[in-house]
């Protein structure tokens, strides 16, 4: 006689999920379509049929756990063939937004990225921030804060607020970010091996660091080139707009990190010259994040068959008001409205606080989780 499985359904991940965007998961009646028709996934053990049966019966650890979750790239070709509307890419894609909160490590904080009423708090905070570090500099007689600075035309952003400051700031916030993602990536990799031994994907019982390490350098060109992206069917164009989103990314983090240099070691100060190399990368960068994420909101109000949930529109509206305000704030100061420079040089400070602190939180996460899982499907001979 078979030996019986006691199943403890989460009631409330059901409705959690159904409030991240899969609430049509309960139309699922297991016909796997989606799994015959998604090409990218694998033939043993396909998903997302199995990951519709464990979220529709609230198998919360069972599913959160799966590597597969973070294989999908959501291209919406389930969604459009299921005979049932229950929409597997978009459950999917609310089960990932659950896992990000899970392992970012302080869920109150992804609670609250994940809620749209939340928003004001999550503004605040970055506001405070910057507005009590500019009072602390002020009394300790630093003066990096000011808004009635001089200097006629060499007046710029750092005039107003002393860019020294903005990096004490951000750099203490930048690591909070990696330390997170340590943590969670620590969890989440013993997590998923733990559930492929359980579910026979893997017959590997310990992970080789060397390896896995391998398997990761092979995946990462694969991340790049977005080669998944062009075996869908549906919204296979969603490749550039990713892609121009994460190389604008890598542009600006380049950028920043030659002015810090700059700043920091060469004692170089700004304003720097439009001619200078890094400043048009900065800008070729800049204007290419706001194109990106405009691809994103176009092609995502385009998809009639999918669910937009808040937690897909949070990512897009920062994208978008990172790209703007810090692109705005160079055409006002070129243009001699220094006031309005800085109110928008503010807000371009609060959204690149928000980037670095909320990210492990938000849906920016999967780039670092489907990253590993990717390279753990790899590694243990899945294929991704």
């Amino acid at each position: 006689m078979a030996e019986a499985t006691v199943l403890n359904p989460d009631l409330g991940f059901i409705k959690d999920l159904q409030a991240l965007g899969g609430g049509d998961l309960k139309k699922c009646y297991q016909c796997a379509t989606c799994s015959v028709v998604c090409p990218i996934s694998p033939e043993n053990k396909p998903y997302p049929r199995k990951e519709m049966i464990a979220a529709s019966w609230g198998l919360k650890d069972k599913v959160t756990t799966s590597a597969d979750i973070w294989l999908c790239h959501n291209c919406g070709d389930c969604n459009t063939r299921c005979p049932r509307g229950a929409k597997p890419g978009d459950a999917l894609g609310a089960i990932r937004a659950y896992a990000i909160s899970e392992y970012a490590g302080i869920k109150a904080i992804g609670r609250m990225v994940r809620d749209k009423s939340k928003l004001p708090i999550l503004l605040l905070i970055p506001f405070v921030i910057l507005l009590g570090g500019g009072l602390v500099s002020n009394l300790v007689g630093l003066n990096w804060m000011t808004f009635s600075p001089e200097g006629g035309h060499e007046i710029w952003q750092s005039s107003y607020y002393n860019n020294y400051l903005v990096d004490i700031i951000m750099i203490p916030t930048f690591f909070f970010a990696v330390i997170t993602f340590a943590l969670g990536l620590k969890r989440f990799v013993g997590d998923i091996h733990a559930n492929a031994l359980a579910e026979g994907k893997t017959t590997q019982e310990k992970i080789d660091p060397a390896g896995f390490v391998q398997a990761l350098i092979k995946v990462v060109p694969t991340i790049f080139k977005h080669d998944k992206f062009t075996q869908c069917t549906e919204n296979r164009e969603r490749s550039t707009s990713h892609m121009m989103v994460l190389f604008s990314f890598i542009g600006l983090f380049i950028v920043t990190n030659c002015f810090f240099i700059a700043e920091w070691i060469l004692h170089i100060e700004g304003p720097y010259s439009q001619l200078n190399p890094v400043k048009w990368l900065g800008n070729i960068a800049g204007i290419a994040l706001i194109v990106g994420a405009l691809l994103l909101m176009k092609s995502r109000m385009a998809k009639t068959d999918s669910n937009s949930s808040y937690w897909d529109w949070y990512l897009v509206g920062l994208v978008l008001t990172l790209g703007v305000t810090g692109m705005l704030t160079q055409l006002l100061r070129l243009g001699g409205l220094y006031d309005l420079m800085a109110i928008v040089y503010w807000l371009h400070l609060i959204a690149i606080w928000s980037l670095f602190a909320y990210t492990p939180f938000s849906k920016l996460a999967h780039l670092v989780y489907r990253t590993t899982a990717m390279a753990y499907a790899e590694y243990s001979g899945r294929g991704f």
